[in-house]
């Protein structure tokens, strides 16, 4: 697939119209659907791959959020060959208590893959998780950046910002 076909086919499947409220608690009148492609093998594999193709020099781990981010960057970490920890929205209370999946060693250079970044706010609080387990975050990747703010808020923290595509990319106006 090429990256057309692949921007064709997420918005085929996940692009959704109506009135949505966003995570953001912003109101819009599309959503896109991230399970929708995500639960797509065929995208999944691509997206895994275009992914890994574009980590920095120097990345030794890749990193998702609960749950959206889990089969994206496990996807990656396959097409990739590095190994991935998942970041939790909050530590769970039974077994090992860990709010981190995985392993995670301090100084780790990390790249966290995102489904879809409004304002980053997900990202952004995963990344302060993993730096505060002693992790070198450096760059956050989204599926999809949806131009509200995320480039702006996760660049401010010091973090590099890339996205696979925009809304513009997935004909939305």
């Amino acid at each position: 697939m090429t990256r057309d076909d692949v921007a064709r086919e997420i918005a085929s499947v996940a692009l959704l119209r109506g009135t949505f409220t966003l995570r953001s608690g912003k109101t819009s009148n599309y959503y896109l659907d991230k399970y929708l492609f995500s639960t797509q093998p065929k995208v999944l594999a691509e997206l895994g791959r275009m992914f890994a193709a574009r980590l920095p020099k120097g990345t030794v781990r890749l990193a998702g959020a609960e749950l959206g981010g889990i089969p994206l960057v496990s996807s990656a970490a396959m097409a990739s060959g590095l190994p991935c920890v998942f970041v939790r929205n909050q530590k769970k209370d039974y077994g090992t208590a860990k709010q981190l999946e995985g392993k995670l060693e301090k100084g780790d250079t990390i790249v966290i893959v995102e489904d879809v970044a409004t304002t980053g706010g997900q990202a952004l609080e995963a990344a302060k998780v993993l730096r505060d387990a002693g992790a070198d975050v450096t760059t956050i990747i989204a599926t999809i950046d949806r131009l509200e703010g995320a480039r702006e808020n996760i660049t401010k923290e010091g973090i590099a910002f890339d996205a696979l595509f925009t809304v513009k990319d997935l004909g939305v106006v």
